[in-house]
């Protein structure tokens, strides 16, 4: 039997979240989700009109240099052709704008990562894989299994607290498996090498010329990068909103000195890196706002 107050089975925080696994369960309140879902889905068009507008031209590539990544072989997915691409390219844009709005979570949900996933595979299987897209990919795979969340929601869901769970340790391992390829195909030779001279020399701007005089410095900052890509998995430790907070900035921050430097960043990565930040404590600042504008008019 049912009291009255109690909240419903998906979002109750229960007993079930305890041992090795209560890391993953841990409940985090809806109104996170209902903010970065709108921040996702709404980078979606984006995505596809600006940063990744490239892939519109691979209507116009041969056939046969269409080569598709081990998902589209398995699916047995259709080579790309120019009716498909725009197909794709404008359900993927129409169905992020729909899933902003809250409504059908699951539905429009699961219809903006299917479609984001084939938008993926036309562009990476002519013969360049970008490591930025896979917290992304995984935030748009995991947010329809939530189901409805609304700005101010702040019951505790065990559901979204797996689902954010999952994104930080894809963005943890994004940078943590950079490493291990820096060393697995570069070898040493990637630390001790000449890897971000290179990269300054051809994107440099004002802000990082400079250092081009300074040899040591860049030797310096690549052994700094991999150790701290290796460090990676200290991100799970980031428990209290303050820590959160302070490990996002300190990220965006890192992503935004190297965009400067030699014009490189990896957007879809940074909206992934943005499901770390408390959103509910905004939304709630919001809503005593709000609530508290009336009664300041009606005293004036």
């Amino acid at each position: 039997m049912t009291t009255m107050g109690a909240q419903p089975a998906e979002v109750r925080p229960t007993g079930s979240a305890r041992g090795p696994g209560a890391w993953w369960f841990r409940p985090v309140p809806l109104a996170r989700i209902a903010v970065f879902r709108v921040i996702a889905y709404l980078f979606i068009p984006i995505d596809v009109f600006l940063t990744t507008a490239w892939v519109r031209a691979h209507a116009d590539v041969p056939p046969e240099w269409y080569q598709p990544l081990l998902v589209g072989r398995l699916l047995h997915l259709p080579t790309p052709t120019e009716t498909l691409v725009v197909v794709v390219q404008w359900a993927l844009v129409l169905a992020a704008l729909a899933a902003a709005s809250g409504r059908a979570p699951r539905l429009l949900g699961a219809a903006v990562f299917l479609l984001y996933g084939e938008w993926m595979v036309i562009a990476m299987s002519y013969g360049k894989v970008d490591h930025d897209r896979i917290a992304f990919l995984v935030a748009l795979a995991v947010l329809p299994t939530i189901g409805r969340a609304r700005f101010r929601d702040r019951r505790p869901s065990e559901a979204a607290g797996w689902a954010m769970a999952a994104v930080l340790v894809t963005v943890m391992l994004t940078y943590f498996l950079a490493a291990w390829a820096k060393i697995r195909f570069g070898g040493w030779d990637w630390p001790t090498g000449s890897t971000l001279t290179r990269a300054v020399l051809r994107r440099g701007t004002d802000l990082s010329n400079w250092t081009l005089e300074l040899p040591w410095l860049l030797g310096t900052a690549q052994w700094v990068m991999l150790v701290m890509e290796f460090l990676a998995p200290l991100i799970l430790l980031a428990r209290s909103d303050r820590a959160r907070i302070g490990l996002v900035l300190f990220l965006l921050g890192f992503h935004l000195m190297v965009y400067a430097g030699v014009t490189i960043i990896f957007l879809p990565h940074c909206v992934a890196i943005l499901s770390i930040l408390p959103w509910e404590r905004l939304t709630a600042r919001f809503t005593r706002t709000a609530a508290g504008a009336p009664a300041a008019a009606t005293a004036g």
